[in-house]
């Protein structure tokens, strides 16, 4: 598996997606809205929506997924424990591919943790 940089990738992506919204306004307003809606706080907190729309990503072998996934739930607070204890689920599930996944999405965690703790010391 190449090594992935998770921040360059949700860039490209998203700067592809801004032109399908150009493209494709009403039907990318209304993914958007699906996103917001169910990602919510509700009778499932935010972050714990946030760990179950990783999992998905990860069994579904989505790098880019796993970026904004992660991400969205170092946001929310999630703690590595929580995202390791995720993994062994997806592995449980998902096989050896998805422990591939799982790999990745410790190395993006631990990358983009170090990017929040550098930006939070920059800031302070």
């Amino acid at each position: 598996m190449p090594i992935i940089d998770h921040g360059d990738l949700i860039g490209d992506i998203s700067a592809q997606l801004n032109l399908l919204r150009k493209g494709q306004p009403e039907a990318m307003r209304g993914f958007a809205q699906l996103a917001q809606a169910s990602m919510a706080d509700g009778a499932i907190s935010a972050k714990h929506k946030e760990l179950i729309a990783l999992a998905i990503g990860i069994t579904q072998r989505c790098s880019a997924c796993i970026g904004y996934h992660v991400r969205a739930l170092i946001k929310l607070g999630g703690t590595r424990q929580e995202l390791e204890e995720l993994l062994t689920i997806c592995t449980y599930m998902g096989g050896g591919p998805a422990l591939m996944y799982a790999a990745e999405a410790l190395k993006c965690w631990d990358s983009m943790s170090a990017d929040q703790a550098c930006s939070a010391t920059a800031a302070a």
